[in-house]
């Protein structure tokens, strides 16, 4: 009798630890859940808002335009978190022009989740024209005058690899619960 219970007991612990270490790998390398803090990307999302973080896709296929991701924005800071939209692609050419119109390429960017108008004097260094490198990302909140993103100097262009993931499925509050949608073109 002892035998079986001693078993049973190696039996329940090694499951315990199976599961924990199942979920220390799923948090590090597929999912993860992060919080909404501040107005930036309203009115997508809101502060206090909960998310789940696809870790994976980035990993199989190249993000794209408009998708919302969680990045960390500074090389030093691993735990500081933004969420932001992706406006520009590896290569591409952004400006804000001083009417608040965005140009990729010299092309008018067609969106339709942008809070506002970006005033003049919130088009930060991408008054004028900027290149992105061959793994650089243009990002910006939909609150576009209400927002830190790669249009200042302390942002910048996102690299790939400060990409954490995509921002995919909402789980907080209950009354918004799901998916989270690309931004749509007009």
């Amino acid at each position: 009798m002892k035998k079986e219970t001693l078993k049973e007991i190696v039996s329940t612990i090694l499951y315990f630890i199976g599961v924990f270490l199942a979920a220390l790998l799923i948090v590090k390398f597929v999912v993860q859940r992060t919080q909404v803090d501040g107005e930036s990307m309203e009115p997508t999302l809101y502060h206090g808002e909960n998310l789940m973080v696809d870790k994976v896709s980035y990993r199989f296929r190249e993000p794209k335009r408009f998708e919302v991701i969680v990045l960390m924005p500074f090389e030093n800071d691993k735990r500081t978190l933004y969420i932001k939209r992706i406006i520009g692609l590896p290569g591409e050419t952004i400006q804000i022009l001083e009417d608040g119109s965005i140009l990729v390429n010299g092309e008018l960017l067609k969106e339709s989740y942008g809070k506002e108008i970006i005033k003049a004097e919130n088009r930060g260094r991408a008054a004028e024209p900027v290149t992105l490198g061959a793994d650089e990302y243009f990002v910006m909140g939909d609150n576009r005058n209400n927002s830190g993103d790669s249009r200042s100097i302390s942002v910048g262009n996102i690299q790939k690899r400060k990409i954490v993931g995509k921002a995919w499925f909402r789980i907080w509050p209950l009354n918004k619960f799901g998916s989270i949608e690309r931004g749509k073109k007009k």
